[in-house]
């Protein structure tokens, strides 16, 4: 197969969908590399490394998406690429559907195969596409809400560490998975009063014994929501529901009364973000304030860390992007979990969560789903 890498275009977005580690994967297994010039320089990766793994360097974005049957990305497609998918193409990238009927319409019209990182799963339940991505994105947010609390970024002027006589910061994170674990471990590494909201008590009792009593879990009903955000200098919202939009945990009522410059951080901004007042930032201009609370809505803090990011999402997504290029769409007849990464194809609606949150039709075409 004819395996295609263009160079991201979201703004601020460094990473890139195969390294030239991956790239010699897949020559190795007989396929084809076309990589746009220049898609790696951002991570650290030239053109001659690529080259050197036996890839071939294409002059533009044109040629990658005309000259390849698979396209691996990173973020979701723009407009400008939308157009240049065909319904020969599969695509292999992080999507976010969900909050994004604009891309959705784009890769319907497309007719092409459409696989979201964020929704293949694995056997024990698990998004082992996601999880690279969001324990980046956990670590950046404690170190995003560290400097979001100085005063000159517009924050109370708090030391999220603290110093000896006085208190550290109270960070509160909304969800105990991969990503509230991580900011977690971020938080009390830099001494900081941690508090995780979960629903699943045997995650708790994991996360209890994870920190050995030091992070304080507490059941995430509404009142302990917001109890606990009034008493936060910094919440970092770190909740997930597959394919679908992010719940909206903090309301715009809640904000008069938290502490003026306390920070939200949202990391589920990618799935439409978990605060009622959030809208997507970048890395160059992050934040924006509502009712004196500071709201950190970067929509790829990986993308802060190029290199690393490339490099852990490129040893997650491998195995599975290997099976597409040896077997095309059978793998996802061969592994129902790489089927259920299966956002659109043909036209159609291929995730029910997608569809739910979009209010659109939905298919099954590898019977994978329960039936309703």
């Amino acid at each position: 197969m004819r395996v295609g890498v263009p160079k991201e275009i979201k703004p601020d977005e460094y990473r890139v969908g195969l390294t030239p580690t991956a790239a010699r994967e897949y020559v190795a297994h007989g396929h084809e590399v076309l990589v746009q010039t220049g898609a790696g320089e951002g991570a650290g990766f030239g053109d001659d490394l690529y080259e050197r793994a036996g890839a071939k360097v294409a002059p533009d974005a044109a040629a990658v998406f005309a000259g390849a049957q698979m396209i691996v990305k990173v973020k979701e497609p723009q407009a400008v690429e939308w157009a240049r998918l065909t319904p020969e193409h599969i695509l292999f990238t992080y999507l976010h559907l969900a909050p994004d009927p604009a891309q959705t319409e784009g890769l319907i019209k497309s007719g092409c195969a459409a696989i979201a990182y964020e929704t293949v799963t694995d056997a024990r339940g698990g998004l082992p596409l996601l999880a690279p991505m969001s324990e980046v994105a956990g670590r950046i947010a404690v170190f995003s809400a560290a400097e979001t609390l100085l005063k000159h970024n517009g924050g109370m002027g708090l030391l999220l560490c603290g110093v000896p006589g006085v208190a550290p910061a109270r960070v509160v994170v909304l969800g105990g998975g991969v990503v509230g674990i991580n900011a977690a471990r971020m938080a009390m590494g830099l001494n900081a009063e941690v508090v995780v909201m979960e629903r699943s008590i045997p995650r708790m009792r994991e996360i209890d014994d994870i920190f050995l009593g030091r992070v304080l879990t507490r059941y995430s009903s509404l009142a302990a929501i917001e109890e606990e955000i009034l008493k936060a200098d910094v919440v970092i919202g770190a909740v997930l529901t597959v394919g679908a939009a992010a719940p909206k945990l903090v309301k715009r009522e809640h904000l008069s009364r938290m502490k003026p410059g306390s920070v939200l951080v949202d990391v589920s901004i990618d799935q439409g973000g978990c605060f009622e007042t959030s809208r997507p930032t970048t890395h160059a201009d992050p934040t924006f304030t509502v009712d004196g609370v500071v709201h950190y809505c970067v929509a790829n803090m990986p993308g802060a860390a190029p290199r690393t990011s490339s490099e852990a999402l490129g040893n997650a997504t491998l195995p599975f992007g290997l099976a597409l290029a040896d077997h095309g769409l059978e793998a996802l007849a061969k592994d129902p979990h790489l089927a259920r990464g299966l956002n659109v194809l043909k036209g159609a609606i291929a995730h029910p969560a997608v569809a739910a949150a979009l209010s659109k039709p939905f298919v099954d075409p590898y019977g994978i789903w329960p039936k309703a």
